[in-house]
């Protein structure tokens, strides 16, 4: 059975220790979520997986500052790592990105047709050699998928929703999420034996994020995955890798069995805390009391005692305290300022884009205080709308503004600075008047502490870079918040700081997401982009779901009636062409008939007639013969056509 494991890692990052003593191990069909705060080495541990980053050890016994233990994995064993996006040269498209996955079944078939071009031209031991070479290189084809190479592609194309014009476009002209979606197709027809995901989610729709759970789930080898997104890692992982305080613990189940797991190993943890405390104070008022005893006594026996004691006490295995509260956002959403009723109003909006319409007379009225949620299908112009909502461009056609007194904080996707040469703090500072030392106090809240406010703004990670852009957005008071896929970059429990502060914001949320936990807990209201228009869909974005699948269901319900409509009257019209064909050949056997019995009749009085001319009779008598035979056949033809 495949199996991955580590045995006793220790990593560096620099000079900084990350990982210290990580011990776990997986097996085949295994899908496994690793999950833990920003900075915990989730990704150092797929690259030491991939072999992108190796252990630096000291030759012989462990020293300070260097990497230990054993990465093992079975020998033969493939990877593959989806964070890697190489690059090719400008005329490679997608379509070549991911046919590279079969290089090595095109080779087998270019193979193949040598070899039958030179058993054209060969005989004797030399065919029979060819014959034998052919056959085991067909055996292999066979075996390496050959004959599936059209319905792995067709699957996964289908699948992320890689469409023909995608397809064939030069891979180098993608952005950042699509050569990330181009890779993940390649690796999933691949099939490698050991898959690693980093955040796979990010760049996928709704659609395309669904399929892709139901794809992992019967994938065969062994997945780990990387991943902020709650719901998706529900939906895929048997067993979840928690990084924490250097080390890591595997738990069985999904996410949402680990939470409850460590909520009940805390509650225990917490309880032998307490009970072990109660021991320890109770060890040391013995102690304390033998040595008085043993001092007003003047009794060396008491004094041996508490010895005894103590030393009990400092084998002692101590149970540390469990931390309930880990360094996070201190965010404060609860204040601010009220907005007018309406806050956006867009009105007969028509926009299209690169020659294709987004939206055509759409509609859409957000009253203060709603929690609405812009869903829609990757392209469909969502992100197209936030900028018209906030002025960066213009409808083609119709009105779009908001309300009286609204002031917006916009979250974008990308996440830019001015001056990204700056320190985080200089960075607050050339926005936001506030001494150094508030400047310090405040971004305190936002997790960046001490050295971290002199770090160079272009070396942050994705999210430091949100924590950061929240910072600045959020120090003034705000009515409306408008944010555009806000998770992408923020581990979990970043997420559910934000959520958190999110409840209590009392003004309004206007945001896109594919993240349906973070959707269904903030959501109160879809608005889903389909069909050129903008679409209401009252309740949160499982019953949004369910509605969409269940029309989804009803289509194709009624595609497939109307196939078998179409069907049964082509069948019909056969019946009809086949009867009317029955009728012309039944109408023709009867005449055949009808002529030979009347050609049989007449020969058989001509032979009334010869006489003794024997050698006339008996050529009647063969024309006979076969005139009867004929009838028979005849009368067979007649019996079918009935």
């Amino acid at each position: 059975m495949l199996e991955l494991s580590f045995a006793q890692v220790k990593k560096h990052m620099g000079t900084t220790l990350i990982l210290d003593d990580i011990n776990f191990a997986v097996y085949e069909t295994d899908k496994v979520g690793i999950v833990g705060a920003n900075g915990t080495g989730k990704t150092t541990i797929l690259k030491m997986i991939a072999g992108l980053e190796p252990l630096n050890k000291y030759p012989g016994s462990w020293s300070p500052g260097y990497d230990y233990g054993w990465i093992n994995r079975t020998p033969g064993s493939t990877v593959a790592y989806l964070d890697q996006i190489p690059e090719y040269d400008r005329h490679v498209t997608v379509l070549d990105v991911l046919n590279m996955a079969f290089e090595e079944v095109f080779a087998l078939e270019e193979k193949m047709r040598h070899l039958e071009d030179l058993m054209a031209s060969q005989e004797g031991a030399d065919l029979d050699k060819t014959l034998k070479t052919y056959s085991r290189t067909l055996e292999l084809y066979e075996l390496k998928g050959g004959y599936e190479v059209k319905e792995k592609l067709g699957k996964v194309c289908t699948g992320l929703q890689l469409t023909e014009d995608f397809l064939n476009t030069p891979f180098h002209l993608l952005s950042g999420g699509e050569k990330t979606t181009a890779v993940l197709g390649k690796l999933l027809i691949d099939q490698p034996d050991i898959l690693l995901l980093d955040e796979p989610t990010n760049h996928l729709d709704t659609d395309a994020i669904e399929w892709l759970e139901g794809y992992l789930s019967t994938y065969k080898g062994i997945v780990m995955i990387v991943s902020h997104d709650r719901y998706f890692l529900d939906q895929t992982v048997t067993k979840i890798i928690e990084l924490e305080d250097l080390g890591a613990k595997l738990y069985k189940g999904n996410y949402s069995s680990f939470v409850e797991q460590k909520e009940e190993a805390m509650r225990i943890q917490f309880a032998d805390f307490q009970e072990q405390k109660k021991q320890i104070q109770a060890m040391e008022r013995k102690i304390r009391q033998l040595r008085e005893w043993a001092l007003k006594a003047d009794n060396n026996k008491f004094f041996q005692r508490a010895a005894s004691i103590q030393i009990k006490l400092n084998k002692m295995k101590r149970i540390e305290r469990p931390k309930f509260e880990r360094p996070n956002m201190r965010l404060d959403l609860s204040k601010g300022s009220r907005s007018g009723r309406e806050v956006i109003m867009a009105d007969q909006v028509t926009k299209g884009f690169e020659g294709r319409m987004l939206l055509n007379q759409a509609d859409l009225h957000v009253q203060y205080g709603e929690r609405v949620a812009l869903v829609g299908p990757n392209g469909c112009g969502k992100s197209t709308l936030l900028k018209m909502l906030l002025g960066e461009q213009r409808p083609d056609k119709g009105s779009i503004e908001l309300g009286a007194s609204v002031k917006v904080a916009y979250l974008p996707q990308r996440i830019t600075f001015d001056n990204e040469d700056l320190t985080v703090l200089e960075c607050l500072r050339d926005k936001i008047i506030i001494e150094e030392g508030k400047g310090r106090e405040y971004l305190a809240k936002y997790m960046f502490y001490g050295k971290q406010v002199f770090t160079p703004v272009k070396g942050l990670s994705g999210g430091e870079r949100i924590r950061l852009k929240l910072a600045l957005l959020l120090y003034e008071d705000v009515n409306v918040l408008i944010l555009d896929e806000p998770t992408n970059h923020l581990d979990i429990l970043s997420i559910e700081t934000l959520e958190s502060a999110l409840e209590d914001f009392k003004g309004t949320l206007f945001f896109v997401s594919h993240d349906r936990y973070f959707i269904d807990k903030m959501g109160q209201r879809i608005v889903a982009m389909e069909d050129q228009d903008l679409v209401d869909h009252d309740g949160n974005f499982g019953q949004y779901r369910a509605t969409v699948l269940a029309r989804r269901l009803a289509e194709e319900e009624a595609r497939h009636a109307a196939k078998e409509k179409q069907a049964r009257a082509h069948r019909k019209a056969d019946v009809k062409k086949k009867d009317k064909e029955v009728r012309i050949d039944l109408e023709k056997v009867e005449a055949t008939i009808e002529g030979l019995e009347e050609d049989l009749a007449h020969l058989e009085d001509q032979m009334l007639t010869q006489g003794d001319d024997l050698t006339k009779l008996n050529d009647l008598f063969e024309e006979k013969t076969r005139m009867e035979e004929a009838l028979e056949a005849a009368y067979g033809q007649w019996e079918l056509a009935q």
